[in-house]
């Protein structure tokens, strides 16, 4: 059974529980994926430090086989802040593969993730970190639903219908599962099966694993620098495709065993 539950997008929380106390690496791990998003990442880095500047973090900006400047810029930032990584792939592999590259990187129980293009505003990490905190670990995913899109009529009404038809194949009970903004537990983020395109649909891949999930309302941003990497038909089939075989995995998995480890005898 889907279970959502939901919080305003007003101003993001401030009170949300930092680092663990004696927790030996980050609590949290921030992944980016990026292509060609240098000047972008020069701010979104920074903001995303803001955010969570009381908390042990770290970034993780997976570069999709860039050949901008993206190299000097996060050199430059690592300087200035610290606890960013730069992991790259020499050729562009996609943006579900950077995502599953920074996954497998990342040392926080926590993985947030963000879009590269600054899209996306981190200030909202924080909503989403106290909200999995207050649901207890029954609840592994906290997605981010964008409000106020600020891309092309054309992108909103196609992108308005894929979700609808996603949402009545899937019923993850999300309205927007492509927003780039996510909280999830790595320990479940690991057991979710990975293909292109999966970063789409991991509300409903959580959801097969047996747990819940939560949504925060967003407020999208302008693009600050570049142009956006994806068109309205290069991902159409390829979605619809992607959407079939979630659904065959989710019918695929109908009992869910209920695990306990039964101590022995000294």
């Amino acid at each position: 059974m889907t279970s959502v539950t939901e919080i305003s997008a007003s101003s993001p929380a401030s009170d949300a529980e930092g680092g663990r106390p004696g927790h030996a690496g980050p609590a949290v791990s921030v992944i980016i994926p990026a292509k060609n998003e240098a000047e972008n990442l020069r701010v979104l880095v920074r903001e995303i430090a803001e955010a969570l500047a009381d908390m042990q973090f770290e970034v993780l900006v997976v570069d999709d086989g860039s050949d901008d400047h993206t190299d000097t810029v996060l050199a430059e930032l690592e300087d200035a802040i610290g606890c960013v990584r730069h992991i790259r792939h020499e050729t562009s592999a996609g943006q579900s593969a950077a995502v599953r590259s920074g996954l497998l990187h990342a040392m926080g129980d926590l993985v947030l993730t963000i879009d590269g293009d600054g899209e996306n505003n981190p200030a909202y990490f924080r909503d989403m970190i106290a909200k999995i905190g207050d649901a207890g670990p029954g609840t592994a995913l906290v997605a981010g639903q964008r409000l106020g899109r600020k891309a092309s009529l054309a992108k909103r009404i196609a992108s308005k219908a894929a979700n609808r038809l996603r949402s009545s194949l899937l019923g993850d009970g999300v309205r927007d599962s492509g927003c780039g903004l996510k909280c999830i537990r790595r320990s479940v983020f690991l057991t979710l099966p990975y293909f292109d395109g999966w970063h789409r649909y991991l509300p409903a891949l959580v959801l097969r694993e047996g747990y819940e999930i939560a949504v925060v309302d967003v407020v999208d941003r302008q693009r600050r620098h570049g142009v956006s990497k994806y068109g309205i038909f290069d991902r159409a089939l390829v979605g619809i495709l992607d959407l079939c075989g979630v659904w065959w995995l989710r019918r695929r998995r109908k009992n869910l065993p209920s695990i306990r480890e039964i101590k022995l005898g000294d």
